[in-house]
């Protein structure tokens, strides 16, 4: 059942007990809109995302792999930006219909090595072509089993994909959560 009233997000970070790299790239200026979403590194996530979340970092870990988070939680103000920077609705949630980001039942990420190296996906995050739907086979052959090591990481432990970008996954039921704003979280995270 989805939640509600006031939202409690969890913070994910190393130290926080989840053994996570983080690469918070809406962040930095490193995105697609060219420009800091951001104003502080946060990864926040919805308590049923975050305990889906450290069953994947177990399953990781397992196989001597970290998980490295570009962006989990995001305000309605940042889907609005990244909105106007692309509005394809094949890539980006119409922030009208709300984010599955921004229910704090989203996460994009990538599978690294235990030092630190990421596993090799074909494209970088956030690379807005059909050559990052998990169902392109005009990438290597370690690529797509790259690819479908996360994705069995992720489903195991609970969590679904999204067929346009290997890095998204989000919970099964993600739409029954409510969209949450930007300072229902405490100080603001958007620039």
């Amino acid at each position: 059942m989805a939640p509600t009233g006031q939202p409690h997000f969890i913070t994910i970070a190393p130290g926080s007990g989840f053994d996570v790299d983080l690469d918070l790239r809406y962040a930095t200026a490193d995105n697609l809109t060219g420009s800091p979403l951001y104003s502080r590194p946060t990864c926040l996530l919805h308590p049923a995302a975050a305990a889906c979340l450290a069953r994947a970092v177990t399953r990781a870990g397992a196989l001597g792999l970290r998980l490295r988070i570009f962006d989990a939680y995001r305000p309605p103000q940042a889907q609005w930006a990244l909105w106007r920077a692309l509005p394809d609705p094949v890539f980006i949630a119409d922030p009208r219909e709300g984010s599955n980001h921004t229910r704090g039942v989203a996460v994009d990420l990538t599978l690294a090595q235990g030092d630190g190296t990421p596993l090799d996906m074909g494209t970088g995050f956030d690379d807005m072509s059909p050559r990052a739907y998990h169902t392109d086979d005009t990438v290597p052959a370690e690529v797509q089993r790259n690819r479908a090591l996360l994705m069995g990481i992720m489903a195991v432990a609970g969590w679904t994909h999204y067929v346009s970008e290997w890095w998204h996954y989000q919970l099964p039921d993600a739409h029954r959560y409510p969209l949450v704003d930007d300072g229902a979280l405490g100080p603001r995270l958007t620039a």
